[in-house]
């Protein structure tokens, strides 16, 4: 597809759209309805989000929530790199998923942490800077069982990563964003850390607290 026609400005605000639209499909809930699992956000932490999927014990639809949640921010990229898209225009589909994820439209801007879809969105950019983050990730959940410090620690590694390895850019704006909000997004999470009362990966499931943010 031919889009060197279009005004810059205007291609960039539609593939930003087009990012945020397919990132809005809130994955962890559709799959959870589809398995006649109970809303992921009534439950445990409430994130609409593949760890707090795992917490209802079927790790079938956990691991769909997962894929799903990667490819949305995946596809988009890859397509926009495959269109011969400009680094900026790129990076703004990727953020545009992203935002999506934590933001979603269609599901009343009630949305997950956007660890997957980060990753995602980070193979897309580069499959070496995916992996090297991803390889953070499992290092750190291994080690210490907790999903939300795993995703804290590749937060931190993922704009270092992208600035030693391929210099400041675009794209490594729009890792630093994608990392800011992922870190805000867990300050529940760090304060249950600094407390000693996180849950650990695959613990079961309770309650959602309601004063806790989504």
């Amino acid at each position: 597809m031919n889009l060197s026609s279009f005004d810059p400005l205007l291609l960039s605000v539609l593939a930003a759209v087009v990012g945020y639209l397919i990132g809005s499909l809130s994955f962890a809930v559709i799959v959870s309805r589809l398995f006649g699992l109970a809303d992921p956000r009534s439950y445990g932490s409430g994130n609409p989000g593949a760890t707090n999927v795992l917490r209802s014990g079927n790790k079938g639809a956990a691991i769909l929530t997962l894929v799903f949640d990667a490819l949305k921010g995946y596809v988009p990229v890859l397509l926009a790199l495959q269109w011969g898209l400009s680094e900026t225009v790129v990076t703004l589909v990727g953020l545009g998923a992203f935002i999506g994820h934590l933001w979603p439209v269609f599901f009343k801007f009630e949305g997950g942490k956007g660890v997957a879809t980060a990753a995602g969105v980070l193979l897309g950019f580069s499959a070496a800077l995916g992996g090297v983050v991803l390889l953070v990730w499992l290092a750190v959940a291994v080690v210490f069982r907790y999903s939300s410090l795993a995703s804290l620690a590749a937060a931190v590694a993922a704009p270092l990563v992208q600035i030693v390895g391929w210099g400041f850019g675009p794209l490594s704006i729009g890792v630093i964003v994608m990392s800011l909000l992922l870190i805000w997004r867990h300050e529940a999470n760090i304060r249950k850390l600094l407390a000693g009362q996180e849950s650990k990966l695959g613990q079961k499931a309770k309650p959602a607290a309601p004063a806790e943010p989504q």
